[in-house]
């Protein structure tokens, strides 16, 4: 059974969102890096990009796949898990702790509508 936290927002596409003011961490869930199996490589996002809601801006890769990992709201980039570069099996270990993958700040406007909370996600994945 996968772990779904209960104070984090999620997305569809089995992104995760920390949001702490005008500022959200987002990173894969326990249920997506499950999904893929090891991850053997990240491209992160860039920093100073401004993205879309839903847009994707960062890849996840796996032993088995390739997935887009898609901003969940609107704004700036301003930091990526520089770590993953050389460790991404991170992501495997800690979902929801050191395998974050990007920080958007949001932009004006730019709200959290359409995500997820832990309930919802959980029956999204038949858990």
């Amino acid at each position: 059974m996968s772990e779904v936290p209960s104070e984090l927002h999620f997305t569809e596409s089995h992104e995760w969102l920390r949001i702490e003011g005008e500022v959200i961490t987002v990173g894969i869930t326990d249920f997506a890096q499950d999904a893929l199996t090891e991850v053997v490589w990240v491209e992160l996002a860039e920093v100073g990009t401004n993205v879309g809601v839903l847009e994707p801006c960062a890849s996840v890769e796996s032993v088995k796949s390739v997935s887009e990992v898609y901003a969940p709201v609107g704004g700036e980039v301003i930091e990526s898990n520089a770590a993953l570069e050389d460790n991404p099996e991170r992501i495997n270990e800690d979902p929801y702790g050191d395998g974050w993958i990007f920080k958007i700040r949001t932009t004006e406007g730019s709200d959290a509508e359409g995500l997820l909370d832990a309930a919802a996600y959980t029956a999204l994945i038949g858990e």
